[in-house]
């Protein structure tokens, strides 16, 4: 019979000894819990604050820190009372015993609760260990793929699935015998937990900036002028019509090694030909199929997929392209990162649902030459440049701290990995 292994894959210097399996039951006591439903909470005021099980499961995460997050209270003195003996202390665990996913079993670890009646809410397990742990750690445990794992072949349910006490106590832990040990993870991992919290605020911050800065720096309704604007320009914004900055580019041959086929996806313009997106085993000549060639910075049109991403920027270069696509190229003074900018303003879209054709949403189409006539404010091209190249700084800011986010996430992933057994 396979033994299990008992140490981490990762592990602080200075820790060698194996670590100790038991059972759940051995290792927590479990307490009570309401079952009040989120009308009966609020966030004015109360005797008790309440753990609901919905946040448990996307708001909170390893461990609750009750001094920043906020916890509705209990409407009913009654209930808070009835209760008294099942207050939540530092170290306690909540888990969710009911999701529509496999994250049932999902729990946090109550942090900071000083003098704060806090009570475990609907669809949830309050659990008491039988001995003192340091903070944090068990909370990262039992929401490690090591604990997890266990809790799997337990959960039952279709569209709602379900755990029960008694299965939750039959499952094994297994667990650092040495308090330092697990100071040491509980730190570490809550350490990387900052970060991530840091790169998504700043993350949150810059889309905030930009998506406030692309209101104020194209001109609103009614105006021929932006809000903000860089200085030296003061002139009035050009009005013409799309079909004035745009011409169309109709090249039509076979695919090539210079010009590989690729796809145009909603949001995101010319990109690789994935699994969802190739169609070409349904051409029987697929070697002599004319299609439409394209440029860096040609813009892409759909005439269906209105306000769902029907016009995409060329960012990627040479490629071949379904026919369906009608393609454009920027004029001589035309920069196509501003236009690019201009053509998914709401404002924009709000002037292309105009012309649309169509009685169900979802059909609604917008023919290429209706799409051409919409009218336009531009400014001179050395602004259109400063704006276009300003954004982009912006935007390679933003998907800086993105893939910082991405690699945070890894890393946090990996280490819950191996440093649980």
């Amino acid at each position: 019979m396979h033994k299990k292994r008992k140490r981490p894959e990762i592990r602080f210097a200075g820790h060698e000894t194996e670590w100790i399996e038991k059972k759940f039951d051995d290792t927590f006591d479990m307490l009570s819990n309401n079952t009040l439903s989120r009308d009966a909470l609020n966030y004015d005021g109360g005797v008790a604050k309440n753990v609901h099980y919905g946040d448990v499961l996307v708001k909170f995460g390893e461990y609750l820190d009750v001094n920043r997050e906020q916890l509705p209270y209990i409407n009913d003195a009654t209930v808070a009372q009835k209760f008294f003996k099942s207050y939540l202390k530092d170290g306690d665990i909540v888990i969710a015993d009911t999701a529509e996913d496999e994250s049932v079993g999902k729990c946090t670890e109550v942090v900071g609760v000083g003098g704060t009646p806090i009570i475990s809410g609907l669809h949830t397990i309050p659990c008491r260990p039988k001995q003192k742990y340091a903070p944090k750690y068990m909370g990262y445990y039992l929401n490690s793929n090591a604990y997890h794992d266990r809790l799997l072949p337990l959960m039952q349910g279709v569209k709602v699935t379900s755990i029960s006490k008694t299965g939750i106590k039959e499952t094994d832990v297994i667990l650092s015998d040495e308090f330092e040990e697990q100071a040491k993870i509980g730190e570490f991992l809550s350490s990387l937990d900052d970060m991530i919290a840091s790169e998504v605020s700043k993350y949150k911050k810059l889309i905030i900036v930009k998506m406030s800065l692309m209101d104020k720096m194209f001109p609103k309704n009614g105006s021929n002028v932006p809000e903000v604007r860089f200085n030296g320009f003061a002139n009035p914004w050009k009005q013409c019509t799309v079909g004035e900055i745009l011409v169309e580019r109709n090249e039509q041959l076979p695919k090539s090694n210079e010009y590989p086929l690729m796809a145009f996806v909603a949001n995101e313009g010319v990109a690789p030909k994935g699994d969802r997106y190739d169609r070409s085993f349904l051409v029987n000549d697929n070697e002599n199929k004319a299609y439409k060639r394209t440029e860096f910075g040609d813009f892409i049109y759909s005439s269906n997929n209105l306000e769902t991403g029907s016009i995409g920027l060329n960012k990627y270069g040479k490629a071949s392209l379904s026919p369906v696509y009608s393609i454009f190229e920027p004029t001589e003074n035309t920069d196509s990162d501003f236009i690019g900018r201009m053509l998914i303003r709401k404002e924009f879209i709000n002037e292309m649902v105009k012309w649309r054709q169509g009685v169900v949403y979802g059909q609604w189409r917008i023919h290429e030459s209706d799409f051409l006539k919409i009218n336009v404010f531009v400014p001179k091209i050395e602004e259109q440049r400063k704006i276009g190249n300003f954004l982009d700084s912006l935007d390679n800011l933003i998907t800086f701290h993105q893939c910082r986010l991405e690699k945070l996430r890894n890393i946090k992933s990996s280490c819950m990995d191996k440093m649980f057994v």
